[in-house]
């Protein structure tokens, strides 16, 4: 192989491993976009589930409220139907 054979598999082999670092920069960068996109998934199923818990303890609450306030007419008009 001649000097220039040989000077054109280097140009060859640069051209290849510019276009290989390029290929690597923008994997690397959609993968910090698709962590970056996990992450924010991630807290807004953590403040959803947040909410849900809240929810249902406030239904909880209210239920036990609306039963109790139930059971106290219930008593009043037991203890009305006595009289």
């Amino acid at each position: 192989m001649s000097k220039s054979d040989y000077q054109e598999l280097l140009a060859e082999y640069k051209d290849q491993i510019r276009i290989l670092k390029q290929e690597v920069a923008e994997l690397q960068d959609a993968g910090k976009s698709k962590d970056s996109a996990n992450k924010r998934s991630l807290q807004k199923l953590e403040h959803s589930t947040d909410d849900l818990e809240k929810a249902q303890a406030e239904i909880k609450r209210l239920t036990q409220q609306l039963e109790d306030k139930t059971h106290e007419k219930n008593n009043t008009k037991d203890k009305g139907s006595l009289e």
